[in-house]
Parts: C-alpha cells; structure tokens; sequence
C-alpha cells in the first residue's frame, strides 16, 4: 500500500510518502498549506499513485482545506482519530484507557501505534513539537494517558512576550553553557539544562506508576537538540508520526 501521510501542527506541517510501512519524501514547511499542499502534489506526479491520505491534524481549522485537497486528487481521507481504536497491529491490539478519548490529540494517537509497531511496548513515548507530549503505553498494548507540557517554542515565546527586556532567543542549535554570562546564555541554560530536568522528570513519573520497565522513544523538531546529552536511553525516531498514521489508515481504509 502506498499512502500520502500529513502532519498538521501549530508550527509546522510534515509530509512524506508511506510505502508499506516505510516512510520517505518527508518534508517540513513552516508555510502552512500551500506550500506543503506543493509537495504532496509532486508526489502524485508518479506513475504510482498514493491509494490515499492518511491525515493527522491539532489545527481543526486546517482540515476542510485538506480534506478538500484529497477530494480534488481521487485520494481518498482518512482523518485519524479515537475512532481508529481498538486498533491491531503486528505486536497485538493497541486500546484506549481514557475516560474522554475523543479529546487525544491526533497526533499522539500516530505518535502511540508508531511507537508500538517500531519499538514494541511497554513503551513512553514523547514528541518534541511546539508542545511536549508524553504518552505511555504498557506492555497489554493499553494507552494509559500521558502529559501535555510547554514545548520549547512556547517557553521561549513566553519569555520574549511577557517581559520587557529579555530577547527572543534562537532555538534548536548549541549546547548549554556551564553558567550563564550573558542574558542570551543565561536563557540557554535555563531552557536546556532545566527543560532535560522536566523530560528526565516526566519520565520517571510516568514509569513509576506501573510494575514495567518502559522502552523510551522520542519524537518531533526538538527532540534530538533537547536530548543530547542527557543520560535518558531515549531512541530518536524523527519520522513516528507520520509512520504511526500510516499504520493506521493502512488498517482503516
């Protein structure tokens, strides 16, 4: 099966092309539509058309163009949601336990079967977007729930919107200096050195309130930048996402 797989979030949206489980042709544009609309379209251009698009969105007002765009191409859409769950996968049948699941960000739906079908289960896996999010999985395949935190452009906005003198500080490239001596690095060492206490944190929290020893996986822009360095045994898997929605609408359609 050979699928269109779209990643909408609040900074950016990814493509990439889902060929029977593996993913390529991945792209990220910070444009919004158009400009990722573009690169699906060059993807169609082969003599092997995509059979369909396989859709995760936390920006509803962007689904209708979307999903227009899909109609407009013969592709058919699918929207990934809760509605996909129970869902079976190689390693068995990947549930729900949450008491309002229509409210699960698509995203960490695809991060969780993405999670679950490449690196097994019990797994915590957390994506590094414009927010963090964590989610656990335990070893009978049951989503259990997870964390919503600010992610680094969050942080970093915040600090520049709301105080007078700070300056809006480039992210995702250096390390943390040893101590801050400059307003710019000061602000470095509080994002990095403090944001690897709140994953280290987050997941030992997480693992301690079940009797698993949890496989750590990572996702989103940040995630490589935000981990090194830090003595977590996390494995980086940039593409999940996508792969994860992939999975699921390769059983759905």
């Amino acid at each position: 099966m050979r699928l269109v797989v779209v990643d909408v979030g609040n900074t950016s949206t990814a493509v990439g092309l889902w060929t029977n489980g593996r993913v390529g042709r991945v792209g990220h544009f910070d444009g919004g539509f158009k400009e990722a609309s573009a690169a699906v379209s060059a993807m169609l251009s082969g003599a092997r058309r995509p059979d369909a698009m396989a859709y995760v969105s936390v920006v509803p007002k962007a689904d209708r163009a979307w999903r227009a765009f899909a109609a407009s191409h013969s592709l058919r859409f699918h929207q990934v949601s809760c509605r996909d769950f129970p869902l079976e996968l190689g390693a068995g049948t990947l549930m729900l336990d949450y008491p309002r699941p229509e409210t699960i960000g698509a995203d960490r739906l695809a991060d969780a079967a993405g999670a679950v079908a490449r690196h097994g289960a019990p797994v915590i896996v957390m994506d590094f977007g414009t927010a963090l999010t964590a989610a656990a999985v335990t070893g009978d395949l049951v989503w259990r729930g997870g964390v919503i935190a600010p992610g680094f452009p969050l942080m970093r906005d915040y600090l520049f919107e709301r105080t007078a003198k700070l300056p809006r500080m480039e992210i995702g490239r250096g390390r943390a200096p040893k101590i801050g001596r400059s307003t710019e690095e000061a602000m470095r060492f509080g994002a990095i050195v403090g944001y690897r206490g709140m994953v280290r944190e987050i997941a030992a929290t997480l693992e301690s309130g079940f009797a698993e020893k949890f496989r750590l996986v990572a996702t989103g822009g940040f995630a490589r930048w935000a981990l090194r360095d830090l003595d977590l045994n996390f494995s980086i898997d940039p593409t999940l996402t996508l792969y994860g929605a992939g999975e699921i609408c390769a059983r759905r359609i």
